[in-house]
């Protein structure tokens, strides 16, 4: 009978595990063929390529996020930093005339620069990200409003709508730059060094420190990196409205964290792919969309997604508290 019971919670572990891993892409079927069949105009051709270029955007900042939060850290400012980017690169091309070539470049820089300030702060202050990205969020946002003038900012070079607007052999360019920044940010959790020592920063803060890991360097690059990467989603969105607004960006961050969890980012850190981000994505995509084809009210559609983020916490939650009790139960045994 020992045997019997061993056997059966071994099959039980294994299958919680199978479960867990791919949780996410059962979900995404799941709604796929609910969808179906609630929106008669959702699986058609035009319909799939609006949703994946809807999903590009927060997509590309996702990445950036990912990186922080699989260390153990989490960006709430996004949505500000990209507010406050949309506003200065319409200024910059036009007020100040200046050519794209030469005011991504700079825009760029400065989102790179409002990540540093993130990271900065996190080391100096030695306060949990949350509240501080919490706090610079609402001073990135301020300072767009007030540079803005409560004002549309118009009077771009043409040449700037191929960002946003353009197609490569029928692709989107949001899409392409999409796939790019993820095959890239793949690479570099899974195939390098770098990668490692971001999954041991989440895992364990304190060993990640005693095997040589430079724990303030780390956090600020990468915070870094989630700044840069969202710079490149303020230059598509700017293309694709082409009319510098304040309005552009604000609450990105929600779909980028609840895309993570939903994919299998640990909000505690240590865990999480890209691939699983592309999947999370991809749900909070089939709902925004499916939900607007089905003519649902707009405060519906918030309440579900703010339904979806709490899933997605309390099964983290839950996933972690059940491999601690399984490695304490082994240790006791």
């Amino acid at each position: 009978m020992s045997n019997q019971s061993a056997t059966f919670n071994n099959f039980g572990i294994q299958m919680g595990s199978i479960l867990k891993k791919n949780m996410p892409f059962l979900i995404l079927v799941s709604l796929v063929v609910l969808f179906s069949f609630i929106a008669p105009n959702f699986m058609t051709l035009g319909n799939l390529r609006t949703l994946i270029r809807q999903i590009s955007f927060a997509g590309i900042s996702a990445v950036g996020l990912i990186f922080v939060m699989i260390s153990g850290g989490i960006d709430l400012s996004i949505g500000s930093q990209i507010v406050f980017g949309n506003v200065l690169l319409a200024i910059m091309m036009a007020d100040w005339k200046l050519q794209p070539e030469v005011a991504i470049p700079l825009i760029l820089v400065v989102g790179t620069g409002l990540g540093a300030i993130n990271g900065l702060l996190c080391i100096k202050l030695k306060i949990h990200p949350l509240i501080i990205t919490l706090g610079t969020s609402a001073i990135f946002k301020g300072v767009g409003y007030i540079i803005n003038q409560s004002r549309n900012i118009m009077g771009f070079p043409d040449s700037f709508r191929w960002f946003g607007q353009g197609y490569i052999w029928g692709i989107p360019i949001p899409v392409i730059v999409l796939i790019i920044v993820a095959l890239i940010g793949s690479f570099i959790l899974t195939k390098t060094y770098f990668g490692r020592q971001v999954f041991a920063l989440g895992g364990n803060e304190e060993a990640a420190r005693l095997a040589g890991v430079n724990i303030n360097r780390m956090k600020v690059l990468l915070f870094m990196i989630c700044g840069f990467v969202s710079s490149i989603t303020t230059v598509l969105l700017l293309s694709r409205v082409f009319a510098g607004q304040t309005m552009t960006g604000q609450g990105l961050e929600f779909d980028c964290l609840t895309a993570a969890l939903l994919g299998g980012v640990s909000f505690k850190g240590g865990e999480g792919s890209i691939f699983g981000l592309m999947v999370g994505m991809l749900i909070i995509g089939v709902l925004n969309n499916a939900m607007q084809l089905a003519t649902f009210p707009d405060f519906s559609q918030t309440v579900v997604k703010g339904a979806v983020l709490l899933i997605a916490v309390a099964f983290d939650v839950y996933q972690k508290n059940r491999k601690a009790k399984e490695t304490v139960a082994r240790v006791a045994a």
